[in-house]
């Protein structure tokens, strides 16, 4: 398997989908890594070479921020809105959606199995 800033690609995929295996890389800025470094899209990654791979992440090393960085970095921005009290900051400390979603009925994902909650029994005299 082909190793680029210590992750291990998918080996028989083509390469910008190996590419969009690195955290904080998706397919589209993966073919333009592809494109800038002159790499074929339609290629393996285990056909690329040593070459070609140390260009890619040189590349990406100096134009973006991805894996241990930038999961560093998101992890950030929310304590920091959490401590400053905003909105956002007020959703994730509650585990709820923060991007303005309708939490009455749905959000299931982020609230967890529903709790159910039984109606008070009527006493008949």
């Amino acid at each position: 398997m082909p190793r680029i800033l210590g992750v291990d690609i998918p080996n028989n995929k083509k390469v910008p989908y190996s590419l969009a295996a690195l955290y904080g890389i998706g397919l589209h800025r993966a073919v333009i890594i592809c494109r800038d470094c002159g790499i074929d899209v339609d290629k393996r990654a285990f056909q690329l070479t040593e070459e070609e791979l140390g260009k890619v992440a040189t590349y990406i090393e100096t134009n973006f921020v991805i894996e241990g960085n930038l999961r560093r970095e998101v992890q950030a921005n929310i304590a920091r809105f959490k401590e400053i009290g905003c909105f956002r900051g007020y959703r994730h400390a509650r585990n709820l959606p923060c991007r303005g979603q309708r939490s009455r009925t749905n959000a299931r994902t982020r609230k967890g199995k529903k709790k159910t909650v039984a109606n008070k029994k009527i006493l008949r005299k």
